[in-house]
């Protein structure tokens, strides 16, 4: 359900498993199908995502090293092959979220030559880069900080991986028993660099690691250009016509979620295929608009918030912090700030909302259709604490959420999308954990777990066919609508001013 998709070179592909902190799978190809959601609607404009599970992207080629549903990293010397998290509702589904105690993604730092993965396991700090300089050999390599217990590494499991493995250091134990490939790392009290080679055929003794990755120059040094449009109208409310960088060197398609601004007037956007973009020139005449490629590689984000002139971006694995590190305009590092709430692979189960709340803290809305597993938090709008270490439940029962927040009170409210249950279309305030009313496919029909919370409004129809996102316009210089609440419609991109009853 939430992984990093690795391009090794020489046709060589490997998945990373930011939750189990494992190697899931790898294998030798063409990288993966095009069965997710940003390429399919590419082919077939028309298309709508198909429910369940049964449609993803998998590896493309020959896939000759697998693990099981288990930790990648364990603390000991006695491999485990079970999940320990606890089960969701649906005990096969494997998005449980991360692993219990001090075992967690960290980040991807970028290099102009390869990445660097973070994380921690048993409390140690561990870096790893993987390589593929070989045609038939993959290279695992590791740092591992100081540790004052055993840890071991699961390679692969038996039965399904066809690997053979060496490791460039005496220090580790390589163990093979019936049921899988592993390896020992003893107590140690400095840091311990090795690489662990591992190949379908025969491999060759290793001596050492391969050049961990540096950041080199920029990705994607040129600007992109669009000049926009200006109303000629003297209309109290105009709208001027922006173009999006759509004719850029990179052939990016560009279909934003999102859009946040920073202090200065300047933008950042979230595109749908996993790019971020940034804007300047947006204030005053905008004869000029200059766009940024940020950053890529995220999956299917669908929304972003600016903290402290910091770009945070929700997408399937949970909430990145995008940190340019050297000042150059395009993020170096992806930080993992937070995935502590669970994610399943069902693909209705968007990253919607992601809002910044009064203090720091995030409010996130995921989608909650499921038609082959049941999981506890589809459909749920959740309080992220600023440090991205925990969450408190605000609501469930949704179908498709869309969450906005008073940037002063932290009062939340959440549309839904009409379906089953669902009547076109509510707008909620959002609080202790009510439920909405919403019953997936799966479950007995009108067995409702609580009673169903009323909503602010119930928009017609004919009138907002398909919701999205709140914004509150506080401070915003529009007249009679300074500190409004706006609905965002979607089916028909309007906008709704939402009367409260102060009663």
């Amino acid at each position: 359900p939430r992984g990093i998709v690795l391009n090794l070179g020489n046709e060589h592909w490997a998945c990373f498993d930011t939750d189990l902190l494992r190697i899931a799978a790898v294998w030798s190809g063409r990288g993966v199908t095009p069965e997710a959601l940003g390429p399919l609607t590419w082919q077939d404009t028309h298309l709508k995502t198909i429910g369940g599970q049964g449609k993803l992207p998998k590896p493309d080629g020959d896939v000759w090293l697998m693990n099981g549903v288990y930790p990648g990293w364990q603390t000991g010397s006695t491999p485990s092959l079970e999940d320990p998290r606890p089960a969701e509702t649906s005990p096969e589904e494997p998005g449980r979220g991360p692993l219990p105690g001090a075992a967690r993604f960290k980040a991807v730092h970028l290099g102009g030559n390869g990445i660097v993965l973070k994380y921690t396991a048993g409390g140690t700090t561990i870096e790893e880069w993987v390589t593929a300089s070989d045609p038939a050999v993959v290279l695992r390599n590791f740092r591992v900080g100081p540790s004052t217990q055993p840890l071991t590494l699961m390679l692969a499991q038996k039965g399904v991986s066809r690997a053979n493995f060496t490791t460039s250091s005496s220090a580790v134990a390589l163990v093979e028993d019936d049921r899988a490939w592993s390896l020992t790392v003893p107590p140690h009290l400095a840091a311990l660099e090795f690489a662990v080679a591992m190949s379908p055929v025969r491999v060759p003794p290793v001596t050492a690691t391969a050049p961990r990755p540096t950041r080199n120059a920029q990705r994607w040094p040129q600007h992109v250009t669009t000049k926009p449009v200006l109303s000629m109208t003297k209309d109290a409310y105009v709208m001027d016509d922006i173009p999006l960088p759509m004719d850029n060197p990179w052939r990016r398609n560009i279909r934003f979620s999102d859009i946040a601004f920073f202090k200065d007037g300047s933008a950042a956007g979230t595109a749908f295929d996993g790019d971020v973009w940034t804007a300047s020139g947006l204030s005053g005449s905008a004869s000029e608009v200059q766009w940024r490629r940020f950053t890529s590689g995220l999956h299917e984000p669908m929304s972003l918030a600016i903290r402290d002139g910091e770009i945070f971006a929700f997408d399937r694995l949970g909430i990145w912090r995008l940190r340019d590190s050297d000042g150059d305009g395009e993020a170096d590092v992806h930080e993992l700030f937070s995935n502590v709430f669970p994610q399943s692979a069902e693909t209705r189960e968007f990253p919607n909302s992601l809002k910044l709340a009064p203090g720091g803290a995030f409010i996130i809305a995921k989608g909650g259709q499921q038609a082959s597993t049941l999981s506890r938090l589809n459909g749920s709008v959740l309080r992220v604490a600023p440090d991205g270490q925990s969450y408190d439940v605000l609501g469930v029962g949704f179908r498709q959420p869309f969450a906005g927040v008073h940037p002063l009170t932290g009062l939340v409210t959440a549309s839904d999308q009409e379906g089953h249950y669902t009547p076109t279309t509510p707008l909620y305030i959002v609080k202790n954990a009510e439920y909405h009313g919403y019953l997936s496919e799966l479950l007995p029909r009108e067995k409702y777990p609580a009673p169903i919370a009323d909503p602010l409004t119930w928009i017609p129809h004919a009138v907002n066919a398909s919701a999205v996102a709140q914004v509150w316009l506080v401070g915003a210089k529009l007249g009679p609508l300074n500190d409004a609440l706006i609905h965002v419609g979607f089916n028909r991109p309007e906008l709704f001013r939402v009367l409260l009853n102060e009663r």
